[in-house]
C-alpha cells in the first residue's frame, strides 16, 4: 500500500492560523471575523470564492491579488505545528512497510520549507506542491505524483488521505481510495454531503483507508 498524504489541514495542524489570516484581511474588504465552525462551514476555493460567499459580493482582481497576499504572509509568519498523532501514524505506517509520500496545492518551495522545518521529510519516498498559479484540483497534480511515483496502474492500492471534497474526488478520479478526515479545513457535514468515506480524526481516517485498501486488494 502507498499513502498520499495532504498536509495543509491534514499532517499540518493550521486550521487557527488560517482563521486568524482570514480575519488580517477580510476588513479591508469590509468584512467582519470569523469564528473556527464559520471558516470550516463556508471555505471553498479559490479564495476569491471564498470571500465572496463571505461578503456577500465578488471581489475584484485587485481586492484578490492584495488579499491574497496578505494572507499567505500572515500564514508564512506562524510557525508550523504538526496533528497531534502525524509523528506517530506517518512512524506506524513505515513501520508497516507501507511507503507514503506528500501531495499539497501549497506553493512547492513553502511546502518544502516547512516540512524541514518539521523534521518529518524521512518519511516521504516524495515531496510535491504547487508549481503553477494558483487554483485548480488536485486530480492532475495527483495523476503527475503517481507517476513520478512509479504507481500508475498500481492506483488500487494507493490510499489518499485529505482533508476536502477535492482530496477524495481527485482520489477516485485516479483510481485510488480516499478517505476525509473532519479535523481539518472542512466541516465534516459538508466533507459527508457526497458520500466519500470521513473518519472523525486523521487516526480514523487511516485505519479505514487500510481497511478499505486491503478489501479492494481482495476481490
Amino acid at each position: 500500500m502507498h499513502v498520499v498524504w495532504d498536509w495543509n489541514g491534514t499532517i499540518k495542524d493550521d486550521l487557527d492560523d488560517h482563521v486568524a489570516a482570514l480575519n488580517a484581511t477580510l476588513p479591508a474588504l469590509g468584512g467582519t471575523p470569523v469564528d473556527r465552525d464559520t471558516y470550516q462551514a463556508e471555505r471553498i476555493l479559490p479564495l476569491a470564492d471564498f470571500y465572496a460567499r463571505l461578503l456577500g459580493r465578488e471581489i475584484s482582481e485587485r481586492e484578490r491579488e492584495t488579499s491574497d497576499a496578505a494572507f499567505l504572509t500572515h500564514l508564512r509568519a506562524q510557525p508550523v505545528r504538526l496533528h497531534g498523532r502525524a509523528v506517530e501514524l506517518l512512524s506506524l505506517v513505515q513501520e508497516a512497510g507501507h511507503t507514503q509520500s506528500l501531495l499539497s496545492l501549497c506553493p512547492h518551495d513553502t511546502l518544502v520549507r516547512e516540512v524541514e522545518e518539521a523534521g518529518i521529510g524521512h518519511f516521504f519516498t516524495r515531496i510535491d506542491g504547487r508549481t503553477g498559479p494558483p487554483g485548480g484540483s488536485k486530480a492532475v497534480p495527483l495523476a503527475r505524483h503517481l507517476r513520478a511515483l512509479g504507481l500508475t496502474g498500481r492506483e488500487r492500492r494507493v490510499l489518499v488521505i485529505g482533508d476536502s471534497l477535492d482530496d477524495a474526488d481527485s482520489a477516485y478520479a485516479n483510481g485510488a481510495i480516499g478517505v476525509l478526515h473532519s479535523e481539518g479545513l472542512h466541516d465534516r457535514d459538508r466533507l459527508a454531503e457526497d458520500g466519500y468515506p470521513v473518519a472523525s480524526s486523521l487516526a480514523g481516517a487511516l485505519v479505514v483507508g487500510c481497511w478499505l485498501v486491503r478489501f479492494r486488494t481482495l476481490i
